[in-house]
């Protein structure tokens, strides 16, 4: 509630801020005759070192300071809570218009054009310093006023001692900003009540106050508050604070309590705290005394009381926590009547894109609310159920609002609420597309490591023979050479035909190759990798092997990229591998971009094209071994299936995206390294 800002004030402490020493001694010694304070500082670091160390009640500050300038430091203080209401009369020698409206805009409160007479600048002075008084007047007021009224609307509804002693230690607290503060409730039914809040706001009990000692004191019978200076007849255990105040709750002459606050310095306690806390007491004492009236009326029938507050928070307690388990269950869940009225709608139910409002839903015919489902189909399933008594479960597909593709699990449970027939049935809704990706997943891995062992075993079987082949191919071709077979005219043709076997069998030999490739799995040599470093090389690389002369290469990379681990020459082939997969897709020419950015705790390739894309019914088949859209000839298949290998060994994953005739961007997620090295 106080500042040293508002403390200064009352005393009206002048700070001039001026590089000009004339100017600052020519103000000092004319606000000094008329009984101001005044400190005075050159520049805007010393200014901010004074306000901070001392406070003031206005400033006068010159816009033309060294380095930092005095518009600048006037929208500093106008920032800070502090000095936001700090008059600022800003001076310049420069007077014209544009320095005026950029004074205003900074915020000060007023403009003076060097050179100014010493009356006028007394004169705007003391009318500023008068207006801040009155406006921090009306603020006090309107505190003290806010605080009586949350204060009286809380003590409303406090019925009990206990309650009284917790509201007003607590409104007191953060009404007048104290270190410590504390309240205490004397009941002659339940005996002594005790509230202390800490210096962090958390409500202790008696073992932060002298209650012996604060029990003499409301023996007496005090009629005033009392302000404690000496430390040895302070109330509250605390070394650090250095001054308490204490107001007593008086009714009808009786002393039923007391309100204390402590506070570090006396400076920090000002006179509208003072009122503050002696009005609280008043109204604290009123309704401590209406909370003994009720504990008295309430003993006559407290027994059964109490018994029906137990069976009420049993029940209650009850319901909250079936409502807290079916809120909590990670499923979407509502029940219909047999009238299709909603009498159950959980909270996930609520979420989403297509969720509904409970208060929106219960009560509603189910019909109504659920619109985009066919009105027949669930109301034929609702049917099945209602008229068999068994547990229907029906898999649906839903798109997101993302676009991408959820699937879930419908579940209609029948219910009989104490009845032989079905009275209720209970719809459950689970989202299983985790699970059904992850068998996606899991399929396409057992069929990638079949035929990885497939291929291992058939690669060697085939690559001797090819090897013999072309050996023989080779040789027959030199025999030819060197005149073997003479001049007959099918030598021509036994030429033609060895070149065919032998570049068959090259060609054979490649392709098992790519197969021995894919069944490998390489641990490599696992450390940090750059992925921009990785994409930058790539775009090097493709761009030398000239593929693609119409195709324009773009790298984007963000900045602070996470690094991941892994085998960098392994990264790379498959960036490359993906990159030469998006060039063919454009014979005609277009954009390739291969950009990297983090994402949470993730690294993430994108390789984008403008291509002719993949068609909708491929894209689930695209890693597959030896799938291709190709001609014959111009692709085993195994490309992208090697790239999904790579991007697995490294715990990632590799996802396709494409809009035909439009492009397609491949994605890979790849764990980043934390700071930790994780």
């Amino acid at each position: 509630m106080s500042s040293p800002y508002t403390a200064s004030r009352e005393n009206n402490k002048l700070l001039i801020v001026d590089a000009d020493e004339r100017a600052r001694a020519q103000l000092q010694q004319s606000f000094e005759a008329e009984g101001y304070g005044v400190a005075t500082a050159s520049d805007a670091p010393s200014a901010l070192r004074l306000l901070h160390k001392e406070g003031c009640a206005l400033i006068v500050l010159d816009a033309e300071l060294p380095e930092i300038d005095g518009l600048a430091l006037c929208r500093l203080l106008r920032a800070q809570s502090l000095t936001k209401r700090l008059p600022v009369i800003i001076t310049s020698a420069n007077a014209d218009d544009e320095r005026r409206v950029e004074s205003f805009a900074a915020g000060a409160d007023d403009f003076v054009a060097k050179p100014f007479a010493v009356q006028e600048m007394l004169s705007r002075v003391q009318t500023h310093l008068g207006a801040a008084g009155r406006e921090e007047q009306l603020v006090g007021s309107n505190i003290e006023l806010g605080f009586l009224a949350d204060l009286g609307r809380g003590l409303l509804h406090a019925l009990e001692p206990v309650q009284v002693a917790r509201r007003v230690a607590g409104m007191a607290f953060e009404g007048t900003e104290a270190a410590l503060c504390a309240a205490i409730v004397s009941s002659q039914t339940s005996g002594e009540h005790v509230c202390v809040f800490d210096r962090e706001g958390i409500a202790e009990g008696e073992n932060l106050l002298h209650v012996e000692r604060l029990r003499a004191w409301l023996a007496a019978a005090p009629v005033r508050p009392l302000r404690l200076e000496d430390k040895e007849r302070f109330f509250l255990r605390d070394e650090a604070h250095e001054f308490e105040y204490a107001a007593p709750f008086r009714f009808g002459g009786v002393v039923l309590g007391a309100l204390v606050v402590a506070f570090d310095d006396e400076q920090n306690f000002s006179d509208g705290q003072a009122r503050l806390v002696s009005t609280g007491a008043q109204l604290a004492a009123l309704s401590a005394h209406i909370s003994t009236l009720y504990e008295a009326a309430r003993l006559s029938s407290q027994n059964l009381a109490k018994e029906v507050e137990l069976r009420t928070a049993e029940v209650e307690a009850q319901r909250r926590f079936t409502e807290a388990i079916i809120d909590s269950l990670p499923l979407s869940l509502y029940a219909i009547d047999r009238n299709y009225r909603i009498v159950a709608w959980n909270r996930n139910r609520e979420l989403g894109g297509l969720g509904v409002p409970r208060g929106d839903a219960l009560g509603r015919n189910i019909f109504d609310v659920l619109t985009r489902q066919p009105r027949k189909t669930l109301e034929a399933e609702f049917e099945r159920v209602f008229q068999t008594g068994k547990i229907a479960r029906i898999e649906q597909e839903s798109l997101a609002p993302d676009g991408t593709t959820k699937h879930w699990l419908i579940s209609k449970i029948p219910m009989r609420a104490g009845e032989d027939e079905v009275t209720h049935v209970i719809t459950v809704g689970e989202d299983v597309t985790e699970r059904v990706e992850a068998s996606s997943h899991m399929a396409r891995a057992e069929k990638l490591a079949a035929v990885g062992r497939l291929a291992a075993g058939v690669v060697h079987e085939i690559n001797n023979p090819l090897a013999t082949i072309s050996a023989c191919a080779e040789s027959l071709e030199s025999r030819v050479a060197s005149g073997t077979f003479g001049s007959s005219p099918d030598v021509d043709d036994l030429r033609e035909y060895l070149a065919l076997i032998r570049s068959e069998a090259f060609r054979c030999k490649s392709i098992t190759n790519g197969l021995l490739d894919f069944s490998r799995v390489r641990a490599g040599q696992f450390a940090h990798v750059d992925l921009g470093s990785v994409l930058q090389t790539a775009a090097r690389l493709i761009e030398h092997q000239r593929r693609g002369e119409k195709v324009e290469i773009k790298v984007e990379t963000k900045r602070n990229l996470p690094f991941v681990s892994g085998d960098v020459s392994r990264l790379q082939q498959a960036v490359i591998a993906l990159a030469a997969n998006a060039i063919d897709a454009m014979p005609e020419g277009g954009t390739l971009t291969l950009a990297a950015r983090g994402e949470s705790a993730e690294a993430v390739i994108e390789i984008s094209d403008t291509g002719v894309g993949v068609a909708p019914e491929h894209l689930t088949k695209i890693f597959d071994p030896f799938f291709t859209t190709k001609e014959v000839g111009q692709g085993t298949g195994l490309g992208l299936a090697v790239c999904y290998g790579i991007v697995t060994e490294h715990g990632g994953t590799l996802a396709v995206e494409s809009t035909p005739g439009r492009g397609s961007t491949f994605t890979i997620r790849l764990p980043a390294i934390t700071k930790n090295g994780d």
